[in-house]
């Protein structure tokens, strides 16, 4: 029987590992998609690679499934951070759906002076970033890591990533100009609805690991700004180039 779904698990996979299946997996599976046991599904951990397995059990509690062959092997992640400004709504939300399925490692909100929303649910995020993952193919999830302030970025002792900070001056450099000497780890930083205030962006351009780039010629909003600039990253540095 060909799969049906694809399921995120943090246990390990191997030839006939036996795997849970926590309970809001199994409804999905028995009363939604209405899988009967023996029914085939793939799982992946972000270690392993993909497993072609079979639903051995499956209940009200929970559900069990037996490995039975590696369907794709592990590739590895590009070295890509988000870094953000929560917006408002459900639009954080959406960031994180969509930068899941751009191929970003991790996913870091960002606390600026303009920030409205501070307080972030992260297990609902981090079940987004999961959801993204089962559905668009990809063999990993993102971390999704606690906010920090803006200003704790350019601590060069905390971060040694190159930074684009999506900037909307007229002298900002292109995205490809920017990581034409290949830097081994990028993150992408793209700010809160008002933007950055004078004083942040005086302090990002002056910080030696930032770099300021456009991301075209018209004025974006935070959440397309962050999907243009991390398109524009794996085009010309990560897995799409």
């Amino acid at each position: 029987m060909k799969p049906s779904q694809r399921l995120y698990v943090a246990a390990d996979l191997g030839q006939d590992r036996v795997v849970g299946l926590d309970s809001g997996q199994a409804h999905y599976l028995a009363h939604v998609l209405r899988l009967p046991v023996g029914a085939a599904v793939l799982l992946f951990n972000g270690r392993d690679g993909e497993w072609l397995a079979h639903l051995s059990q499956i209940g009200k509690k929970g559900a069990e499934a037996v490995c039975v062959e590696q369907t794709r092997q592990q590739t590895a992640v590009c070295d890509l951070d988000l870094l953000f400004a929560p917006i408002k709504g459900d639009r954080t939300d959406t960031i994180v759906e969509k930068a899941t399925e751009l191929g970003v490692a991790r996913i870091r909100p960002v606390l600026t002076e303009r920030t409205i929303v501070r307080k972030l649910n992260l297990e609902r995020l981090r079940s987004r970033a999961a959801e993204a993952s089962e559905q668009c193919g990809t063999l990993f999830v993102p971390e999704v890591h606690e906010a920090v302030s803006l200003m704790s970025l350019l601590d060069p002792k905390a971060e040694a990533r190159c930074i684009l900070f999506a900037d909307e001056a007229g002298d900002a450099i292109s995205v490809a100009e920017a990581l034409a000497d290949r830097p081994a780890q990028v993150a992408l930083l793209t700010g809160p609805e008002g933007g950055f205030t004078p004083a942040e962006r005086d302090k990002l351009r002056a910080s030696p690991m930032v770099r300021p780039v456009h991301l075209g010629p018209r004025i974006l909003r935070a959440d397309t700004a962050t999907f243009a600039g991390l398109t524009l990253i794996q085009s010309a540095w990560g897995d799409w180039a």
